[in-house]
């Protein structure tokens, strides 16, 4: 490959990822791992964490920083709770950490990032161009079982149902997979704007 067809393959993979990628994926667009040192080392590249970089020319957008989480997590986390909240722009959300839920055996840790370890159902998920973040429904459901005030699951519902997003009846009836804790919340908060289920 030439020097122009691998920053070519390499940008190409960091365009669609808010301009982060791996370490992996410069070895595959053809960077050796002397050749990502030099790049790092002289600025070319960012360094993002351990094995991530970012490419200084690509315009960051609102949403570029959850590409970088979801490499971080090479692929298996999920943005929920608040961050999903934040992503959906529904409720009054503002978490300090991003949030995100990974399986169970997800061994890494960031300070920067809460995780939820559970198993996810695909139906739950929805894939945007460069990372995961779940469902509208899902998000109040694990915002109603996580929540520190009731207030936080109201607010969230409230939007979400007047925007059209969720219907109070789908809600409702989802409401306990999550456990009572869930259940009791959506239920009040579906309560406290008089919706129908």
């Amino acid at each position: 490959m030439s020097v122009a067809s691998t920053k070519e393959a390499l940008e190409a993979v960091a365009r669609v990822q808010g301009g982060f990628f791996t370490a992996r994926q410069a070895l595959d667009a053809g960077y050796s791992h002397q050749g990502q040192k030099y790049h790092a080392d002289h600025g070319n590249w960012l360094r993002a964490g351990r094995g991530l970089y970012r490419l200084p020319g690509i315009d960051a957008g609102p949403e570029d920083e959850y590409a970088r989480w979801d490499l971080w997590s090479r692929g298996r986390g999920v943005m929920s709770h608040g961050t999903a909240l934040v992503i959906h722009d529904i409720g009054l959300a503002n978490p300090a950490q991003v949030t995100m839920t990974v399986p169970p055996g997800f061994r890494q840790a960031h300070p920067a990032v809460k995780l939820f370890k559970r198993v996810l159902p695909d139906r739950d998920i929805v894939r945007r161009a460069a990372f995961k973040v779940t469902t509208v429904a899902r998000t109040l459901l694990d915002v109603a079982a996580d929540a520190a005030i009731q207030q936080e699951a109201d607010a969230a519902v409230t939007d979400a149902i007047e925007r059209g997003l969720v219907t109070s009846r789908g809600l409702a009836w989802r409401a306990d997979e999550l456990g009572d804790r869930a259940a009791l919340r959506i239920e009040r908060a579906l309560h406290a704007i008089g919706a129908d289920t």
